[in-house]
């Protein structure tokens, strides 16, 4: 999808003002906090690991959140393998 289509359906749900255009780097937490001018644990970052070596996951989490590696085995039933 465009970044014009996602302006377009955004301001069907008059949600226009959420489309940000950085002008500098958001690769990581922190320049994404700087960039926006908030605190890293405003940011939402995106963390994917690999499920017996055939399946993707993403994770959504705070940007100043780590996995919490026994949480994760306890739920995904393996050591955690982080692909970003």
């Amino acid at each position: 999808m465009s970044l014009e289509r996602v302006k377009e359906y955004f301001s069907t749900l008059e949600m226009e003002n959420r489309v940000k255009i950085l002008t500098g780097s958001s690769a990581t937490v922190d320049q994404a906090a700087q960039v926006l001018g908030c605190l890293p644990e405003k940011i939402a970052k995106t963390m994917s690991f690999t499920l017996n070596e055939r399946q993707n996951i993403l994770i959504v989490m705070a940007g100043d959140a780590r996995i919490d590696n026994k949480k994760y085995k306890s739920v995904f039933w393996e050591k955690s393998k982080n692909d970003s």
